[in-house]
């Protein structure tokens, strides 16, 4: 299955901006979708944004019009712009991708990968 990659996390402070790269690599032959979860302390963890195969998006209600999913389907890579950033959004965003191969008996198989984590950071 896919590996991912994560980068792009730091400390910004409010107003700024950020981009979030995801790239992915090993086994990827259909990818269904591709997002961000979140996790600050003491919460449970969040979907912030996802994109999937016919580039549908969706957001959080907390982030519309603020951070924009996107992807680069020749370098099997996701991006997340973040603008106008608020110290709400200070958390470890993980990226994720649904996706499936065939194996080799023909079946289909089903995944998820996630990244590593990138810390968020958003403070004066």
């Amino acid at each position: 299955q896919a590996q991912l990659e994560e980068s792009g996390g730091g400390l910004v402070q409010p107003g700024g901006s950020l981009r979030l790269s995801c790239a992915a690599s090993g086994r990827v032959d259909v990818i269904s979708d591709m997002g961000w979860y979140r996790q600050a302390p003491g919460d449970g963890g969040s979907l912030v944004a996802s994109i999937n195969s016919r580039g549908v998006t969706k957001y959080a209600d907390s982030v519309k019009g603020r951070f924009t999913i996107s992807t680069d389907n020749a370098k099997k890579t996701a991006y997340l712009q973040m603008v106008s950033l608020e110290p709400e959004d200070t958390a470890v965003y993980y990226c994720f991708l649904n996706g499936g191969y065939e194996n080799d008996d023909g079946a289909p198989v089903r995944y998820k990968s996630w990244g590593q984590g990138t810390q968020v950071t958003v403070s004066l």
